[in-house]
């Protein structure tokens, strides 16, 4: 941390940490709603999933496109805040028949949910801090992330046998409310902590115009932005794979709603421990050692080993600890550094660009993983053919991640060329 960035760094501890909390006091009582609806209905609901966030992304832009950050950002937060005061009440008033399909509906937004509001988080990480500065600190802004993960699971976890599912849900709107309140403060300081080269970028106080849909088109135009896309897209169809695994391990071995939910948070639990560890002690460390794509590379490097181990060996015990260590994997390493990524593209990418990759192909990924295994498990095939398939989608993975890196990096070093030949006006 160097000087002037400490309260930028509270307020965006405040901000992520109380994200995080919302989403994993819901997290577990979506993957238990998830079971109850049947493990067989899962690559449904994942199809539900993407339509809602195909219906949620052009009005999305077209808030970005319209208010300054100041105004739509909150608008999303209190939106979802809504929608969990809905789900509150229904499941208030329902009985058991209408909770199965309350849960299945919760499912699907939830699990849109958590991918739209830490898209913004991190857009808005972006634009306020550097590149230079995202490879020291993002790592350490995202330990907040892990925190609140971790307040959210425990809180869950004790709570979920004794307390009603809708009060777990108010407490997660109350969390939603707290994270505009950390945002609107991060804002305020954005325009003393990045001081990026003159590119034509609308101001940040500003609304960013251009088109709702700029986040598809300028996404198909980059190559840049097409191979963030594919990263993600190999992540999200390996990371399927893993949950239907554990999924099925739950729906074995708890008969009960209240020991399924806890089981789910307590894995949480332990994945957030480890995340935490990594991100204050080694995540900085190593992408200052060995560089930004080898870094991106460490996952999918670990996934080829944990996939070929589980190949040889697809016992319970070693889907649940390659499931901890490589979530942990990404929570501590590869998500804040992939956000570095986009601090070397344009203003309206970061938020246009970057939600529909966060979002969209994110759950195009979730959809080809989820009536993948869907497709190998009706072929009579088990583990091993899912584990099979996923080494050789790993080693692609890790190529990609080091062709970002070098990308990222002769960005960065254009950008500064830039920054050096401008005078105080901003004229090159």
């Amino acid at each position: 941390m160097r000087p002037g960035e400490g309260p930028a760094l509270a307020w965006s501890w405040a901000y992520i940490f109380s994200i995080l909390a919302a989403y994993y006091v819901l997290r577990p009582i979506r993957d238990q709603m998830g079971v109850a609806g049947g493990i067989e209905n899962l690559p449904w609901l994942f199809t539900g999933t993407l339509a809602g966030m195909l219906a949620l992304n052009v009005p999305f832009a077209w808030l970005v496109k319209t208010l300054p950050r100041a105004r739509f950002v909150p608008l999303t937060y209190r939106f979802f805040a809504a929608n969990i005061l809905v789900f509150a009440a229904a499941l208030y008033v329902a009985g058991p028949e209408g909770n199965i399909w309350i849960g299945r509906a919760f499912f699907i937004w939830l699990s849109i949910f958590n991918l739209f509001v830490v898209s913004v988080f991190w857009a808005t990480i972006v634009d306020v801090f550097s590149a230079e500065q995202g490879k020291r600190l993002f790592a350490f802004i995202a330990a907040g992330a892990t925190l609140g993960a971790i307040a959210g699971s425990a809180t869950t976890a004790i709570l979920a046998r004794d307390a009603p599912t809708w009060a777990l849900l108010l407490g997660a709107a109350v969390l939603l409310e707290v994270a505009v309140f950390s945002m609107r403060g991060l804002a305020q300081m954005s325009d003393r902590l990045r001081e990026a080269p003159h590119t034509g970028d609308a101001p940040a106080a500003g609304a960013i115009g251009g088109s709702a849909f700029a986040g598809i088109t300028r996404t198909l135009r980059s190559p840049y932005l097409l191979n963030i896309s594919l990263f993600l897209l190999l992540f999200s169809i390996t990371s399927t794979f893993l949950y239907f695994e554990q999924a099925g391990i739950a729906k074995r071995s708890f008969s009960d709603r209240g020991p399924q939910t806890a089981f789910f948070a307590s894995v949480d639990l332990l994945v957030n421990i480890l995340t935490l560890g990594v991100q204050f002690f080694l995540t900085g460390r190593i992408v200052r050692r060995i560089g930004l794509g080898p870094t991106l590379a460490l996952l999918p490097a670990a996934s080829i080993l944990g996939f070929a181990a589980l190949a040889v060996s697809p016992t319970i015990a070693a889907i649940v600890v390659f499931q901890v260590l490589r979530r942990a994997g990404n929570f501590a390493i590869a998500r804040p550094i992939r956000e570095v990524l986009f601090t070397v593209v344009p203003r309206e990418d970061r938020y246009k660009a970057k939600n529909f990759i966060d979002t969209v192909v994110y759950r195009v990924g979730d959809q080809l993983g989820a009536w993948s295994f869907a497709g190998i498990a009706a072929l009579g095939l088990g583990s091993t053919a899912v584990a099979v398939t996923a080494v050789p989608l790993s080693v692609a993975w890790l190529l990609n991640g080091l062709w970002l890196g070098r990308r990222q990096l002769e960005r960065q070093m254009h950008q500064d060329r830039i920054a050096q030949n401008q005078d105080p006006t901003g004229r090159v």
